[in-house]
């Protein structure tokens, strides 16, 4: 789905979910930390302003950029099984349904090939910045 991003001023979130997010940003599990470090903070990513741990609607995820509506996730080994499949497919949906844009990464993939998951964003901040001028 494309949207302005003029469309968009705010995404409601659940309160409830702030305490839950601070810890998570306290306890980052070595892939979310290699990718927070060494790629999305600091505006690293082509002058992005990430955020870990954000809340939208009612869920937390991992890495949010609000300007591009772009939402990174880390997945482990427990996004394997089919309910956390479903369940991920579904949240996936939800987002996209207000205009954000969810990309995939797993922890494999972050801490064996860093490399190559930076270019994968890269990218993806330039599709978005095309689809969001549309």
């Amino acid at each position: 789905m494309k949207k302005k991003l003029e469309n968009i001023s705010y995404i409601k979130y659940f309160t409830s979910n702030v305490i839950k997010a601070r810890e998570l940003r306290k306890n980052p599990t070595p892939a979310e930390n290699k990718l927070w470090l060494e790629l999305l903070s600091n505006r690293k990513m082509l002058n992005f302003k990430f955020l870990r741990q954000k809340p939208i609607l009612g869920y937390i995820v991992d890495f949010y950029c609000s300007k591009l509506l772009l939402v990174i996730e880390v997945d482990g080994e427990i996004h394997n099984n089919k309910d956390n499949i479903e369940y991920d497919n579904l949240r996936t949906e939800i987002l996209q349904s207000i205009g954000i844009k969810v990309v995939r990464f797993s922890n494999n993939q972050i801490l064996e090939n860093i490399d190559h998951v930076k270019l994968e964003i890269e990218e993806e901040i330039q599709s978005r910045l095309h689809d969001l001028q549309k």
